[in-house]
């Protein structure tokens, strides 16, 4: 396969880092070398991934292959969301307009906050006893 019909673009989503390559074919979806339905198992996810395919119309024209890692399906669902989002606009710089209206060229910031010491967690503190 030529390597100018290959795209490659990564994505991230809380502790998840998503690559991703399309390649023109007929619409499969592989994550981690195992289908789309095999691997996030809900079709909640499954609809998070392919929102950007189905916003330009290009759900049957790629075959997409994932590698991902770090965090939960939910995090890793929207990692590849924005890999794909970022793909197609290397395939045709048209789609950014709606593609950045609706939201999918956009990382997500929000991040873990981590533990402080003195408290249960990030912010809980312990019980208080006045006596």
């Amino acid at each position: 396969m030529p390597e100018e019909e290959r795209l490659e673009a990564t994505g991230r989503r809380k502790t998840s880092v998503a690559r991703v390559r399309m390649m023109p074919g007929a619409g499969r979806i592989y994550i981690n070398g195992r289908n789309i339905e095999d691997y996030l198992r809900r079709d909640a996810l499954e609809m998070i991934l392919v929102q950007p395919l189905q916003l330009t119309e290009t759900r049957d024209t790629f075959d997409i292959h994932i590698s991902s890692r770090g965090g939960g399906l939910r995090g890793q669902a929207g990692a590849a969301c924005l890999g794909i989002a970022r793909a197609l606009v290397k395939y045709n710089p048209d789609m950014r307009s709606s593609l950045k209206k609706a939201g999918f060229l956009t990382r997500d910031p929000r991040e873990k906050e981590r533990k402080k010491y003195g408290l249960a967690g990030a912010r809980k503190r312990f019980q208080f006893s006045k006596r």
